[in-house]
């Protein structure tokens, strides 16, 4: 009986209450073990000396299951007055299969979220799914299937994946991009941006995919003017197409980088992208003898505060307006003079000044960064000066200069006798509450571009009526859904416009007939705001509820490939500034710390002629050099893992021959998180984290057998050599726990957090018998490492932690606590660590050459003159300064350093 009583202890809290568990105790089965059988110590109560092959097998199949139980129970049972943290990994595209790049951000998010449950934080570490997007209906069309049936197919394979690499999600916050109820959020969030005025629709000469037929965004467009995706030559299309004024938040976003940590050189990238944000636009609205054309367009000025002294509005030779269906192409046309500045009979009424100014056509292919319609304003530019001049075109001057070097304004109205920097402010402050502009933005940053001619995405929210224009659906009506089409054929116009009954509709407005939009949204929008849907993931009623946004928010760290560093964060920003503006937050920014992780890198072989990739078997690798098996010349590169390169490796299949821990711990351990990767399973990292774990387990073991030595344990007994061993084992230990706290939490470099724990195991491994038996600083010490181990190596962990508390008569209340080691606080810092030392180290150098060392009082470390007498009265300063002039002495006011100058 006591031996069944004490298997129960074994079992984790929640686990032995479980039917399976449950009747092996009511019917326990007698098993006589054999000494070659391989046991588990959670199991049987037998603990295996060496950590096998076979051993790591088996503790892994015990706890996986049982930490992850556990997770989910403690996420239920977790209270709101436990501090939160929110750990988010950029969710996944649901291709079907993980890579090693996915376990590696996972593996990080994982190990952060238990470390901070472990300190007692109330953690969010969820998963979802950005189901969206042009593969899967590739995919789909490719095999003849409903891309919704493949995507939702791929996301349990994936998701079956994800758990059996024993990593620990709130999958109870679920989300899918793809699913209604996601996306009737999202078409709810576009809506707001319509009524807002920051959705529009407009011609626009767009980047058309010939291959995908579909258009991509500049971003999606790589420096070789191919497609990121399908890698197809771009080509230049005009189409009406859906935008995001996001030009509309440069400034605030540029500004509030200020305010958020260093983030591995991405603000600097965020920074560089949005461009500085000196200049804003202002609308006008186009006539043709006098009379209105329904034309509007945002004209750019470098100088804001002088556009009461505009001298006409002009546009590049390839503008919409002069390619498109606009009202005002003919007037254009007309006028065109290629190579010069055309002076055209259309006008420009400015909508802030009330001005009306000609139009011209510039004679420029271009102007700065992405402009396409700029201001003339001859006080501020000798450039736009010539050309009112040589047009013959009359402009009112608004800057008068002073003797003492200053400019007012004149002839501005309301803002007369401003100097230009309050005219500055002031006048785009009033063009902004005036809603005709004055967003400070940069040359080189356009909306954002959201259409796409393609099925598989979130539909547009609006239809357009013949009479009403384009009509946002009403709240209520949502979400808009995605109709089933019969087959896909990815070509040609949007697929949804053959969607005929879904398609034609009743305007909301008026009620008579109109048409859907057919475009669908770009994916990048819905990722713009999932890290809102996951604190509050199955309201039915709004995106997510406020208090609820706001406990969670901002995301803590923030870990994803540097590749989204630009275009996702700067959507996502957006967006959460957006919802602040609309009362949805409190928080203007999304994320606070952001952990950019490097690729993880397989080795390739290619051929040196032709570029073209090989298997390792084509591979003669006899020699020094590989060769091709004919002999031919071979490049050998790392590059990011891929099928088409033959580098790739299934993640499943490396967890199968190394197991969990290994390949956690070695991802951990082989290169700091912003790093590469070379993935070369012969370096030293593997072999370095399969001994450590060896060492690990031998250490729990030798703490077994000491204790089984049949005195009680008695720190009385030890020597005093024996208590200096005990002394520097304590302050390892606490040296290691302030470390790799502050790596967990500060830079991530957990590769330096695992050499620190090696360190401190290489300390306990040299322990005396004696200390090992009777110290409880070896017990304590031992117990630290296994309790920061288990972030990393949970598995490994619980098992050495199910040892160490079954240790026979433990010295350390710590053992004595219950509970799995995932559910221990995490260490701190000794207090007595903490408190400055009685005496410091010395070095002692002359003419800045370090001679030694001495120990000096703290007390006395800070003077000058009694530390310079202590060097010299002490037997190092009479051997090497005894027979010197000492010129000066530099006693250092940072560091415990003092500096003799001395005649050779």
């Amino acid at each position: 009986m006591q031996l069944l009583v004490r298997r129960l202890a074994l079992y984790p809290l929640g686990v032995a209450q479980s039917g399976h568990i449950r009747g092996a105790l009511l019917n326990p089965v007698p098993r006589l073990l054999s000494p070659s059988t391989r046991t588990l110590f959670s199991e049987t109560g037998v603990w295996e000396k060496d950590y096998r092959i076979e051993t790591r097998r088996r503790v892994e199949e015990w706890w996986h299951p049982r930490i992850m139980a556990q997770w989910r129970k403690d996420a239920l049972e977790e209270g709101s007055n436990r501090k939160k943290f929110y750990v988010l990994s950029m969710f996944p595209y649901p291709s079907g299969r993980l890579h090693m790049g996915h376990v590696r951000v996972y593996t990080i998010s994982d190990t952060i979220g238990h470390f901070q449950r472990m300190r007692g934080h109330q953690v969010l570490n969820p998963m979802g799914w950005d189901a969206f997007g042009l593969p899967a209906e590739n995919a789909a069309i490719e095999r003849d299937l409903d891309p919704e049936e493949w995507t939702k197919s791929n996301i349990q394979s994936m998701r079956t994946q994800l758990d059996s690499l024993g990593l620990c999600f709130n999958w109870d916050r679920e989300v899918t991009t793809c699913l209604p109820d996601y996306y009737r959020w999202t078409q709810y969030l576009f809506i707001k941006l319509f009524e807002a005025g920051l959705a529009y629709q407009k011609e626009a000469v767009v980047n058309w995919d010939p291959i995908d037929q579909t258009v991509l965004a500049d971003e999606q467009v790589d420096e070789n003017g191919r497609s990121w995706r399908s890698g197809a030559l771009v080509e230049q299309k005009l189409l009406t197409q859906w935008f995001i004024k996001t030009t509309n938040y440069a400034k605030p976003l540029l500004d509030a980088l200020v305010d958020l940590p260093e983030w591995y050189g991405v603000k600097a990238m965020q920074a560089n992208w949005i461009g500085e944000c000196s200049g804003c636009c202002f609308d006008f609205k186009l006539k043709v003898n006098g009379e209105e054309t329904g034309e509007t367009v945002s004209g750019y000025s470098f100088s804001p505060e002088a556009v009461f002294g505009a001298a006409y509005l002009a546009i590049l030779p390839s503008h919409r307006l002069l390619h498109g269906s606009s009202s005002v192409r003919s007037a254009l046309e007309k006028a065109f003079q290629p190579g010069r500045d055309s002076l055209t009979e259309v006008t420009a009424h400015n909508l802030f000044t009330g001005q009306e100014v000609p139009l011209v056509i510039s004679h420029k292919e271009a102007f700065d960064g992405y402009l396409d319609t700029v201001i003339g304003i001859p006080d501020s530019s000798e450039e736009d000066l010539s050309v009112a001049r040589a047009l013959n075109l009359k402009w009112t001057t608004v800057v008068k200069s002073h003797e003492d070097g200053t400019q007012t304004l004149i002839n501005s109205h309301m803002f007369s006798g401003l100097t230009r920097e309050q005219a500055f402010n002031s006048i785009t402050q009033k063009a902004r509450e005036q809603k005709v502009g004055g967003h400070l933005t940069s040359s080189k940053l356009r909306d954002w571009l959201i259409s796409r001619q393609r099925y598989w995405g979130t539909p547009i929210p609006v239809v357009h009526c013949g009479s009403c224009g384009p009509v946002a659906v009403p709240e209520e009506e949502l979400p808009v859904m995605l109709p089933k089409l019969p087959s896909l054929t990815g070509k040609g116009a949007s697929p949804l416009e053959a969607a005929h009954d879904w398609v034609n509709c009743t305007c909301p407005r008026c009620k008579g007939p109109a048409r859907r939009e057919t475009d669908t949204m770009d994916t990048f929008v819905d990722s713009a705001w999932y890290y809102f849907r996951y604190t509050d993931p199955h309201n039915t009623d709004r995106p997510f509820e406020r208090h609820l946004a706001d406990h969670w928010l901002p995301v803590d760290v923030y870990i994803g490939g540097k590749e989204h560093a630009v275009m996702h964060l700067y959507y996502a920003r957006f967006l959460c500034h957006f919802c602040k503006d609309q009362g949805l937050v409190a928080h203007r920014e999304p994320f606070q710390k952001l952990l950019v992780q490097g690729l993880i890198k397989g080795q390739t072989f290619k051929l040196a002629d032709s570029g073209q990739y090989l298997k390792r078997q084509e591979i003669d690798f006899t020699d020094k050099e590989p060769v091709t098996l004919d002999g031919g010349r071979i490049e050998v590169t790392w590059e990011k893992m891929s099928k088409s390169k033959h580098n790739g490796l299934d993640p499943q299949e490396v967890v199968q021959q190394y197991g969990m821990d290994t390949v956690r711990l070695y991802i951990l351990y082989a290169a700091p998180p912003e790093q590469d990767i070379l993935w070369n399973v012969k370096t030293d990292a593997l072999p370095g984290v399969l001994r450590w774990q060896s060492r690990l387990w031998q250490l729990v073991t030798k703490l077994r057998g000491a204790r089984q030595l049949g005195d009680v344990p008695s720190p009385s007994l030890l020597r005093k050599k024996e208590l200096v061993e005990t002394k520097k084992i304590w302050k390892n230990k606490n040296y290691a726990i302030e470390e790799i706290t502050s790596h967990f939490t500060e830079d991530f470099l957990f590769n330096t957090a695992i050499s620190r724990l090696m360190g401190l195991t290489n300390t306990l491994s040299s322990a005396t018998v004696r200390v090992v038996q009777h110290s409880v600083e070896f017990e304590e010490a031992l117990a630290a490492m296994v309790i920061m181990t288990a972030p990393m190596a949970p598995h490994l962990a619980s098992e050495l932690w199910a040892g160490l508390c079954q240790v026979k008569n433990p010295l350390s209340p710590l053992l004595q606590l219950g509970g799995d080691v995932l559910q221990q606080a995490w260490p701190t810092v000794d207090p007595e660590y903490l408190e400055a030392p009685e005496f410091v180290k010395l070095s002692v150098l002359i003419n800045n050459k370090p001679c030694g060392t001495l120990a000096v009082p703290l007390q006395v470390s800070k003077d000058a003159d009694r530390v310079q007498k202590l060097v010299l009265e002490s037997e190092l300063g009479q051997k090497i300064l005894g027979e010197c002039s000492i010129k000066r002495v530099v006693l250092s006011p940072r560091t415990a350093l003092i500096n003799f100058l001395v005649d050779k």
